[in-house]
């Protein structure tokens, strides 16, 4: 199954995406004897530790009548699909390349800082960041999403606790991130993280742990990898995280770039305005992004 979280007027709401087609997920909820959520964290906090039960309700009920259509996907607007979770963490250096590119030791840990929902936005939106840094940079990612609350759980049932999987670009402020210690400034810019298009459910990607990652501007292949290549898998992230700080339904884990960000092009390759960046995880999905 595929979530996505779509406007409607002033508000998001959740749906399905089915092919090219977006259904509304309250009605087909409805038409499934199930009650209505207030968005797609609502749903993962009610249904989450069914998901699968639930999603394979909800097919059958797609496949018996064409109900609840909102539009076809390029008619509709998509919003970040968890636009208000609890907890962004996002996982620096976990894969070996990018650590070699920045010139660190590989980490016994996960190295892990946070973003706020504030910084999310649609897998189609306009990055609207370029007028606070001169250094605005790329980081193409694959992200998880919480369905069950977590908390010291081992690697072997880390992912009955994960929903499903989205693409998330971390998009960064090199020259905010590194006048101090901390990262944050440079992570947390107002609308800068587009995230989507849709929450992938685990039974719908064959390897978790094997997925093509790319990110190209205008065209131009910069990141190209697999997440086989990951120091820390999506499972042992999970566990680590959760050994610490409890996971809720809807939060969100970025797991972290490979090499080819743009800080480390000779010369650095910062993103414009006008810049269109993509970032494509195999299986799913792709963001499509233009610099404003």
């Amino acid at each position: 199954m595929k979530y996505v979280s779509y406007h409607h007027d002033t508000i998001l709401l959740g749906g399905i995406l089915v092919g090219d087609e977006v259904s509304d997920l309250n009605q087909l909820l409805a038409a499934a004897g199930e009650t209505e959520v207030a968005g797609l964290r609502c749903f993962l906090e009610r249904s989450g530790s069914e998901l699968p039960a639930i999603s394979a309700k909800l097919s059958k009920v797609i496949e018996s009548a064409a109900i609840a259509p909102v539009g076809k996907l390029d008619a509709v607007r998509l919003g970040p699909v968890i636009p208000d979770p609890q907890k962004v963490l996002c996982i620096g250096l976990n894969y070996a390349d990018h650590v070699a590119e920045t010139g660190r030791k590989l980490p016994e840990y996960p190295d892990i800082f946070a973003k706020f929902a504030s910084t999310l936005i649609g897998p189609k939106d306009d990055i609207r960041c370029s007028d606070m840094t001169d250094n605005l940079d790329f980081e193409g990612e694959l992200a998880l999403v919480i369905g069950r609350s977590a908390t010291k759980v081992n690697e072997e049932d880390a992912l009955d606790h994960v929903a499903g999987l989205m693409v998330l670009n971390d998009i960064t402020a090199r020259d905010l991130q590194y006048r101090g210690t901390q990262w944050l400034a440079g992570k947390a810019l107002d609308g800068s993280t587009p995230c989507g298009p849709a929450l992938v459910t685990l039974d719908e990607i064959e390897d978790v742990y094997a997925l093509d990652i790319c990110t190209r501007v205008n065209g131009v292949t910069l990141q190209s990898s697999n997440t086989r290549y990951q120091i820390f898998n999506l499972a042992r992230l999970v566990s680590y995280i959760s050994g610490f700080l409890t996971l809720n339904s809807g939060d969100i884990i970025t797991t972290g770039t490979p090499e080819g960000i743009g800080a480390k092009h000779t010369p650095p390759l910062w993103l414009n305005s006008g810049d269109v960046v993509e970032v494509e995880v195999a299986g799913v999905g792709l963001l499509r992004n233009t610099v404003r």
